[in-house]
């Protein structure tokens, strides 16, 4: 049997937004115009619309000298994971070693260095 939508189940513009850039959104397009089998105009679209984060993760590049200087590039380069405590996004070395500083979660591994230390 189907399940019933319930008013918990609709999405906001924002999260539609949210998944599109942690997901990625790509269009590819070719269109052209052709009289008696001769081609008029040829035109290729291709555009990709996604964070820095999931761009670097899928290996996508900016046009020569845009991503160099970008910080949000260079930190989207960092490894992150999501804090099993709370899901937010945490740099995964600052979160196995020291903990999530939202929820106050602590990988076994901070336990370890907390107590020998």
């Amino acid at each position: 049997m189907g399940k019933k939508a319930s008013m918990n189940d609709s999405n906001t513009l924002f999260d539609v937004v949210e998944r599109i850039l942690d997901k990625g959104l790509a269009i590819n397009a070719d269109i052209s115009i052709s009289i008696a089998g001769t081609e008029l105009l040829g035109i290729r679209i291709r555009a990709a619309l996604a964070s820095f984060e999931t761009a670097a993760k899928y290996g996508m590049e900016f046009p020569t000298g845009i991503n160099q200087g970008l910080a949000a590039w260079q930190e989207a380069m960092e490894s992150k994971e999501n804090c099993p405590g709370c899901g937010k996004r945490q740099l995964v070395e600052k979160l196995l070693k020291e903990g999530c500083p939202w929820c106050g979660w602590i990988s076994a591994r901070a336990k370890l260095i907390q107590q020998a230390g």
